[in-house]
């Protein structure tokens, strides 16, 4: 009987908190058991901004997945997302260490270490160092080292970094809420292990995570990531323009937007109406769709069009052969999907949780790709059962969980 485990993922986003519990079994297979989501108050646009409204959406979405499960959570990997949030390239050199030459792990965990030594502002920390390929004495494209035969080892290593204190703030905050952090994740690399399959990141991919405050972008090529970004840019801010455009309450905005809502002007039916309600008690009017697709489509063209320069500028174009998958919660608005296509001029798809069992139907939907992109990428984790993870910024977390510890 193989061994259980279980993983949690805690994707704490601009417009909801969602709780994915998983278990882990010990041939890599993630099954859910439990599942929570809460409205979310005290982020804005990724970060931060109310700590105590925060903690309280961590802990009805927490609650609802430990209700869910039947066990009780204590700890989590968590995403973390915003403008503040960047990442860079840097390559590491080491000698193999062995006199017979063939190359170990310890020279591949030598060589990641030797990528994360650059100079960085000290508002910065860094949260992941990931490897884009190896280069055995000068022979480039090297995917996994250990047990080949060499003198020099090289990594190209992607390193994403983040602000000290919104990762901070987001930290105690996930604290304060009663659980420990098992590690931080970019929110787009936990998305990706959700909704791509291996040969698109292959090929080339670029996910598009379009949340209520962010629209977070990672490009994946030969199996790796290869660029990270995220635009301040998502979903609540078409619900804001609804808002000012109708004069209407932010929350019956974002009701609005659901249910009536179309990325076009060309989808909306020229004589369908709704009846609105307004602000201060005044009597409901009519609004026609036509009308509520008139404010939504240039924030999306805007945001669409901010992403296929995001694209561009890291080199890539058109030239992505798995095209685009876009997921997050906005991706679910009609007609946004054929859209992006056309702007992006890449073929494109939805992106839904993919490889995972249990209940599967309950978070199949893109809205849940990062949380259980987290269980996935934790249960790789556990799999490696390496004590240290090459990948990690696990010195700025293990500073950080000491500290919190102390006060919690």
């Amino acid at each position: 009987m193989p061994r259980r485990d279980f993983v949690v993922g805690l994707d704490i986003g601009t417009s909801k908190v969602a709780v994915v519990t998983a278990e882990a079994s010990s041939e890599g297979r993630v099954n859910v058991i439990g599942v929570g989501k809460s409205p979310s108050s005290g982020m804005r646009k990724g970060v931060v901004v109310d700590i105590d409204g925060t903690v309280r959406s961590i802990s009805d979405a927490l609650e609802q997945a430990e209700r869910m499960a039947g066990v009780r959570i204590k700890s989590a990997y968590v995403s973390v997302t915003g403008a503040h949030v960047s990442s860079l390239i840097n390559r590491g050199v080491v000698a193999v260490g062995r006199e017979d030459k063939e190359i170990t792990q310890e020279d591949v965990d030598r060589v990641m270490e030797a990528a994360r030594v650059l100079n960085i502002p000290s508002d910065r920390e860094i949260i992941h160092v990931l490897a884009r390929e190896f280069v055995v004495d000068g022979y480039d494209g090297v995917r996994d080292p250990v047990g080949m035969m060499g003198v020099r080892l090289e990594v190209e290593a992607q390193i994403v970094t983040g602000a000290v204190t919104s990762m901070q703030n987001l930290l105690r905050a996930v604290y304060k809420a009663g659980l420990e952090v098992d590690d931080v994740v970019l929110a787009p690399l936990a998305s990706g292990e959700a909704v791509l399959h291996p040969a698109e990141r292959e090929l080339g991919v670029a996910v598009v995570d379009i949340g209520g405050g962010t629209t977070d972008i990672a490009i994946f090529e030969k199996g790796s990531l290869f660029h990270a970004s995220v635009l301040p840019l998502g979903g609540e801010h078409i619900t804001n323009d609804i808002a000012v455009g109708l004069r209407t309450p932010i929350n019956q905005a974002e009701k609005i937007k659901l249910e009536y809502g179309v990325a076009r002007l060309s989808l909306a039916q020229e004589d369908a109406y709704f009846q609105l309600p307004t602000v201060g008690g005044q009597k409901e009017k009519t609004v026609s769709k036509a009308t509520l697709a008139g404010i939504i489509e240039p924030r999306v063209q805007e945001t669409l069009a901010m992403v296929d320069r995001e694209i561009k500028k890291a080199g890539y174009g058109s030239v992505l052969p798995g095209g685009v998958v876009i997921t997050g919660g906005t991706s679910l608005l009609p007609g946004i999907g054929d859209y992006a296509a056309e702007v992006l001029d890449m073929p494109l798809r939805l992106g839904v949780p993919l490889d995972v069992g249990g209940l599967r139907d309950v978070v199949s939907s893109p809205a849940f790709a990062t949380s259980v992109g987290l269980v996935l990428f934790a249960a790789k984790e556990r799999l490696k059962n390496a004590p240290k993870r090459q990948e990690s910024g696990g010195g700025f977390l293990e500073r950080v969980k000491g500290f919190f510890r102390e006060f919690f």
